[in-house]
């Protein structure tokens, strides 16, 4: 159960690429402990605000508040505030010379100051979670796409991070791989943890989320719980998008 207590809040945020405008104005809260799932077409703008989130893109105009002190206005740095705000991408990024358990500890030893040994410990302690404990001497190059990805979740979360972001992590997976990393997923949803997750993969989103939300054109066209998002979608757009994957009750498409 997550809390009353909005641990980001989004102020209308307006985002433009040259002269496109991909964000128009948008305007969203996460309480702590929450899951939000965003869907919609490619090229809705999902990714870019997940980027702006985490300062991997400028915005145009707007806020974004983290514990109620705004990170676009404020004093924080943008480098502390990638440590409070983990994300994860469809490319895991780990370096290929280094070993699992090197690659997990770069970030916490050389960012945050934090001891060898404590961070060692946390890290196969997650990695035991997810079921790579005997991998943690391997490198990325000995493992498959699901446990590299597996290792790129372990790493952002041993930077203790108050909200996770999640961007497409199983679109470059074979399918057979899938599973094993939105189980991952689905176990840090049960433990709590503040989560945004733009994914394709419906029936996860259906499972895991606390809200569905709904872009198209740069905007929120749906914000609802998963039920009434995937049983009585409130908009023909939605109605359109989920028709993708479902038709007469039987499900089609990714997910």
């Amino acid at each position: 159960m997550f809390s009353d207590q909005p641990v980001l809040k989004i102020k209308e945020l307006y985002k433009k690429y040259d002269e496109r405008e991909v964000l128009h104005g948008i305007s969203l809260e996460v309480k702590k402990g929450e899951v939000l799932v965003m869907v919609g077409p490619s090229g809705c703008g999902k990714s870019t605000l997940l980027r702006c989130l985490n300062g991997l893109e400028p915005i145009d105009s707007g806020d974004i508040e983290l514990n109620g002190e705004s990170i676009i206005f404020g004093k924080i740095r943008w480098n502390l505030v990638r440590q409070r705000i983990g994300m994860v991408f469809q490319s895991y990024d780990l370096f290929p010379h280094m070993t699992v358990l090197e690659n997990i500890l770069l970030g916490p030893l050389k960012a945050q100051k934090r001891g060898r040994a404590e961070v060692a410990g946390e890290a196969k302690t997650y990695l035991d979670r997810v079921g790579l404990l005997d991998r943690w001497d391997s490198y990325p190059n000995q493992l498959s796409g699901g446990q590299r990805q597996r290792v790129a979740i372990v790493r952002a979360l041993c930077m203790n991070p108050e909200i996770m972001l999640f961007d497409e992590v199983t679109a470059s997976l074979d399918p057979e791989m899938v599973r094993e990393v939105l189980d991952v997923m689905l176990g840090l949803a049960v433990r709590g943890l503040t989560m945004l997750i733009v994914t394709h993969e419906m029936a996860f989103a259906r499972a895991v989320a606390d809200r569905v939300i709904f872009m198209d054109e740069g905007i929120i066209v749906e914000n609802e719980s998963p039920a009434n998002f995937f049983e009585n979608p409130a908009t023909d757009r939605a109605r359109k998008f989920l028709n993708i994957f479902y038709f007469d009750g039987v499900k089609k498409g990714p997910g």
